[in-house]
């Protein structure tokens, strides 16, 4: 059987659509179809079937996943041993995380990696979280960079291992202009009667707020939904609104804008997930060991 049509047929069983299986794999909708198609022929019965928009797996689908899980791991370990014995970091390292840690850490470390080892290359894809989690689940990334916020402790695929980066603090941003400028910290119960502007990224965070507010008996007044930073940060300097942002974010691209400790806190842990069996590899034991070297920012 042929992997990559192993391969397809595992991310239609999580992806429930050739469309998001095709997005994921960089393919045609068709190409995954037909993928699908000839697997189905070298097998000699069918596994899957239509269900209005998407498809479902029969019991030899269900099965074959199973076994292509198990064959599509043992070729990563497979490489990663290869790699071992090569003992040169080279080849291709693909990383996933999300834009605040991203920003704040990335550039350096990549920069830092392309220096140390020419031969490597590595591949940066911006994916909030739950993104990067199923992206290391069918292999379209090697690291993913995560928080506890949006990935609970414990809901991580057996085959997947964390290892702990930093704290990150939530601080409270208003403009130079806004009554609490200058503050060093401010309550949460002091912005009841202000407007807010968030960040909408990443649902997790929208709904982590809400219910912060709510605690100290008031429900935020969210004037702007922003698809990302840069309009957020804009509607802060104006003094439209305030924020509640990630301390990663007091990093960088801050001129017009004050940035208060909020009380009580709100802290987040974040985390480098990599599949297990690829631990050995010298390009992702780089990553880490460079990673290992950057200060906590909170």
């Amino acid at each position: 059987m042929d992997v990559g049509r192993l391969r397809a047929l595992r991310e239609l069983s999580i992806r429930k659509t050739m469309a998001a299986v095709a997005e994921a794999l960089h393919v045609s909708p068709s190409a995954v179809s037909q993928q699908i198609a000839l697997l189905e022929e070298e097998v000699g019965i069918r596994l899957v079937e239509r269900r209005g928009r998407g498809v479902v797996m029969t019991p030899a689908g269900q099965q074959l996943v199973l076994r292509a899980e198990k064959i599509l791991i043992e070729i990563e370990s497979a490489k990663a041993d290869i790699a071992e014995l090569k003992s040169v970091v080279s080849g291709e390292l693909r990383v996933a995380a999300f834009p605040s840690v991203a920003a704040a850490l990335i550039p350096k470390v990549v920069y830092d990696l392309a220096e140390r080892h020419p031969h490597l290359t590595v591949q940066f894809e911006e994916m909030e979280p739950g993104e990067s989690v199923a992206a290391l689940r069918s292999w379209q990334t090697d690291v993913a960079i995560i928080d506890d916020l949006n990935i609970p402790t414990g809901a991580l695929d057996p085959n997947i291992e964390t290892i702990f980066l930093m704290e990150d603090v939530f601080n409270v941003m208003v403009s130079r202009d806004h009554r609490l400028s200058e503050r060093p910290t401010v309550g949460l119960h002091e912005l009841r009667d202000e407007r807010w502007a968030i960040d909408t990224a990443s649902d997790t965070y929208t709904r982590m707020l809400v219910e912060a507010c709510q605690e100290e008996g008031f429900k935020p007044n969210i004037v702007a939904r922003c698809k990302g930073f840069e309009v957020t940060i804009a509607l802060i300097r104006q003094n439209y609104g305030i924020s509640i942002l990630p301390g990663l974010r007091a990093s960088y691209d801050l001129e017009d804008v004050w940035v208060c400790r909020l009380v009580p806190e709100i802290r987040r842990r974040i985390f480098i997930a990599f599949r297990t069996e690829e631990k050995r590899s010298p390009a992702l034991q780089a990553f880490l060991d460079r990673m290992a070297e950057k200060p906590p920012l909170s």
